[in-house]
């Protein structure tokens, strides 16, 4: 047990450093390599038989065994961990530019009109109202709504085409 403690003690004089680099190199974290680094001597300690090899089976074994536990570590699920986060990510939305400028045509369009056709378009399209809602409104008679909202729509169809707006 002793020889056993002597040579392991050995291994870490003889090797040690050296691993440590090429461990820090791979994974490129100091305190990732120090726990490789231990595992591999854990494992030379296991491993009685390797202490009797030819020095360079022996470090050509170690650099082995620690890399493939780097490799092993970077496949790990604790290494894919998920973070949490506190609200999600805004889902993309689909561009609003022509709404946009759809707007501000209808917007241009409607200060054409004259107040009483602009408010019966207003209160028809915008607000939903019927005609029979609009001539109670309006306080007018219900043909007279019609036919205001028919010839608002015409005037706003003409400020459109003036702009042009073709559809």
């Amino acid at each position: 047990m002793v020889d056993a403690q002597a040579a392991l003690r050995e291994l870490h004089d003889a090797y040690a450093a050296t691993l440590w680099r090429y461990v820090v190199h791979l994974c490129g974290s100091t305190s990732a390599a120090d726990d490789v680094v231990q595992e591999t001597l854990l494992r030379a300690w296991r491993s009685p038989g390797i202490l009797e090899q030819d020095p360079a089976t022996v470090r050509s074994w170690m650099f082995t065994v620690a890399r493939h536990l780097v490799i092993d570590e970077a496949r790990s699920a604790r290494r894919r961990h998920e973070v949490g986060v506190g609200d999600p990510p805004e889902r993309p939305s689909a561009d609003r530019t022509d709404e946009l400028f759809e707007r501000l045509l209808i917007e241009d369009a409607l200060a054409t009109l004259t107040a009483d056709h602009r408010a019966i378009v207003v209160a028809a399209y915008f607000e939903g109202r019927s005609t029979s809602e609009l001539a109670a409104e309006f306080d007018i008679p219900e043909g007279t709504a019609k036919s205001r909202l028919h010839y608002a729509l015409r005037a706003l169809r003409l400020a459109m085409q003036e702009r042009g707006v073709t559809r």
